[in-house]
């Protein structure tokens, strides 16, 4: 293999992995984002078992 292919290769290699580190930062990013943006509704949002039946546990019947 003559030495213009072998650096034409290796050049190709370190760009494919620039792209494919690039790629993946970029998931990073977004899974850290969706991460907050779950974080902070679950801070937000009310307690779902008294929002969706307020009534249900409010009370004990107790029988001696």
């Amino acid at each position: 293999m003559d030495i213009a292919a072998l650096s034409m290769a290796m050049s190709y290699s370190k760009t494919m992995s620039d792209v494919g580190v690039a790629v993946l930062s970029k998931n990073l990013d977004t899974i850290q984002d969706v991460g907050e943006a779950m974080i902070s509704t679950m801070n937000q949002a009310p307690v779902s078992e008294l929002s969706v039946n307020p009534n249900v546990g409010a009370n004990i019947d107790i029988r001696v």
